[in-house]
């Protein structure tokens, strides 16, 4: 099972696409930073990792788009990611990217608790519409605040206009029997408590997006979501494996995008 949930070993050239996202992240940071369009170490709680970069669109914004990381919720922070906020910003949107503890020093229920108070941190900033995404993990994480069980307050949650799961982890269950588990720690409880295909759906229609080429059992996971939730589609974009499935947020037309903020 462990091999099923091995994305890098399947992906050419895999090992190049942290340091060039870390890369294109510093340098978009830098830019936006310079122009005032970056506020960022945002503070949403009193941990290390409890913080959030904004950045603005140019003009009036229309609302808030948040975007949660992956990497098994045990890896990278918001540093990687600033530039995948080109496409909601160029389309008129603030996008907020949050930190939050990884494993092993907080479990996963945690980290769904940390990622409800960024939330709610970011959208009293940002008026009007909120859309949410998450990639792997962060998929994971934003299907928990579209979850009627999910750790919105009742103001927040009904501001949502779309949440899109990207490749998430939508059945926790099966990592109860990966050798990963020593780092997140799940017990059965908490497997089945954080797994959003087990909840009921929240008010807000969703999209699941996942990638034609990805190991078989993520799309599996996207599927077991969008089959579960009775207002959630599935997307499967083409020639698109685990790590460039996230690709289209930084263009603000892209199918992803056009999906995520249009329809």
């Amino acid at each position: 099972m462990d091999r099923d949930y091995e994305n890098g070993t399947f992906i050419p050239g895999a090992a190049d696409y942290a340091p060039r996202w870390a890369e294109a992240a510093r340098e978009w940071r830098e830019v936006e930073a310079a122009v005032g369009r970056a506020r960022l170490n945002q503070p949403y709680g009193d941990g290390a990792r409890e913080q959030f970069d904004l950045f603005y669109p140019a003009g009036q914004p229309k609302g808030l788009f948040v975007f949660v990381h992956g990497g098994y919720w045990m890896a990278f922070d918001r540093s990687s990611w600033s530039h995948f906020t080109r496409g909601a910003t160029e389309a008129g949107w603030v996008v907020a990217v949050p930190s939050y503890t990884l494993a092993p020093e907080a479990r996963i229920s945690q980290m769904t608790a940390q990622i409800g108070a960024a939330v709610e941190a970011a959208a009293a900033q940002v008026p009007g519409p909120i859309v949410l995404a998450g990639h792997s993990a962060g998929g994971h994480l934003v299907a928990r605040m579209s979850s009627a069980a999910g750790p919105l307050n009742a103001d927040v949650a009904g501001r949502l206009r779309r949440v899109m799961p990207i490749s998430p982890l939508s059945d926790l269950r099966p990592f109860l029997g990966l050798s990963m588990n020593e780092t997140l720690g799940l017990d059965a409880a908490e497997a089945e408590a954080e797994s959003p295909l087990l909840q009921q759906q929240g008010p807000a229609p969703v999209t699941v997006w996942v990638g034609a080429e990805e190991r078989p059992v993520f799309l599996d996971q996207a599927r077991w979501l969008a089959e579960a939730w009775p207002r959630a589609d599935l997307r499967i974009a083409p020639g698109r494996h685990h790590f460039d499935v996230i690709d289209e947020l930084g263009e603000a037309d892209s199918p992803l995008m056009r999906a995520l903020l249009v329809e």
